[in-house]
């Protein structure tokens, strides 16, 4: 069964370790699973992610980076998601377009109509089925991160990273039917529980009460 899944969260949220043990989980139960990540997926989208992420001896503006992160979008959805889903797999991305509007929107103030608009060109408009957010406040986030060299982003300001988490909680209260917003501040095991049991019911139930 096609399904679409993408995970969202603030730096040192654990998205991507859930992200990971849920691509465990459908494998393991023998059900096509797909695990992808935004900036990259492509071999394109890998090139735009360095300069996104690491570019330092030059000024990026908030509209080049709307740009850049939507190009290797379109590439991702082009290349990998819409073919998976056709063939009916379970596709998981770690970050979609709910991380552009909530960092370049809220955090970087870029016109919303321009951010979801460039956001639908990029995409063709494909919604995810379903949005993980784990919430966990600014400071939590970043007393987890145990990085040596941090990114353009992680170097922001708290105040940044607030505003991302503020927009995050506003894009779920606005579309409460597609996401699930979790306590991130749990357990791993308890948070993983918690998305498989939206997930298999999703899928029509399988695994319910499996490992």
């Amino acid at each position: 069964m096609a399904l679409f899944i993408t995970f969202e969260g603030g730096e040192g949220s654990g998205k991507t370790a859930q992200a990971r043990a849920l691509h465990r989980k459908l494998a393991r139960l023998n059900i096509p699973v797909v695990l992808l990540h935004e900036p990259g997926g492509t071999s394109l989208g890998r090139r735009i992610a360095r300069w996104l992420k690491w570019v330092q001896d030059a000024e990026m503006s908030p509209l080049s980076e709307l740009l850049l992160f939507n190009a290797s979008r379109a590439q991702l959805v082009a290349e990998v998601i819409r073919p998976n889903l056709v063939n009916g797999k379970v596709v998981i991305c770690d970050r979609y377009t709910d991380s552009t509007i909530v960092y370049q929107g809220y955090g970087r103030g870029l016109d919303m109509e321009l951010v979801r608009a460039t956001n639908g060109a990029a995409t063709g408009g494909l919604v995810p089925d379903l949005t993980v957010l784990l919430d966990v406040p600014v400071e939590e986030g970043f007393a987890r991160k145990c990085v040596k060299a941090r990114d353009r982003f992680e170097q922001e300001d708290i105040a940044f990273h607030q505003r991302v988490g503020e927009g995050y909680l506003k894009l779920a209260q606005a579309e409460p039917e597609r996401w699930l917003v979790i306590d991130g501040c749990q357990s791993r095991a308890r948070i993983a529980q918690i998305i498989w049991g939206r997930v298999s019911q999703l899928l029509g139930g399988v695994g319910v009460g499996g490992a």
